[in-house]
């Protein structure tokens, strides 16, 4: 007996626990358990809610990002070029690829990531021709600018 009645406590008294964390009024067990499973429902809601909120946050983000991002460092003979975005920029390569040549820079070596985002790295050297009227990294870095600058231009347009 004394055993039931131990049970019987210990029930009710995780009721009143559940009770009071899901602010139930309910004197009845049933009505507490209505009053939980409605409280639940009401959390699963939320969770959704925030979880949506940081999709969009995230992907306005994504679309607010700025330009990619252009570095320039200087090598023995040339210039470690490196232009990052956290986006994908179909044709980027491409507006590159021509302000190095605008240069008279000759790619000498690159990788090029155009998946889920835009990664470039290259290395390029100057060619024999113009290694007179050597270049600095700083006019390489503005001309990879300009070709960013200028190729978000022209997707804006479209």
């Amino acid at each position: 007996m004394v055993s039931r009645e131990h049970k019987r406590a210990a029930l009710h008294e995780k009721l009143q626990l559940l009770r009071s964390i899901t602010n139930s009024h309910a004197l009845n067990e049933t009505s507490i358990l209505v009053d939980a499973s409605k409280y639940i429902e009401e959390l699963k809601q939320k969770v959704e809610r925030l979880n949506q909120d940081i999709t969009s946050d995230q992907q306005t983000s994504r679309d607010q990002n700025p330009l990619p991002v252009a570095t320039v460092e200087t090598l023995d003979k040339g210039f470690l070029i490196k232009v990052l975005s956290e986006k994908s920029c179909p044709g980027l390569l491409v507006s590159i690829l021509e302000a190095f040549e605008e240069l008279g820079l000759n790619v000498l070596e690159a990788r090029v990531s155009c998946a889920d985002n835009f990664q470039l790295q290259a290395v390029g050297g100057e060619n024999e021709e113009q290694a007179e009227s050597s270049i600095d990294a700083e006019v390489v870095k503005e001309t990879v600018e300009q070709a960013i600058k200028n190729w978000s231009g022209s997707i804006e347009q479209e």
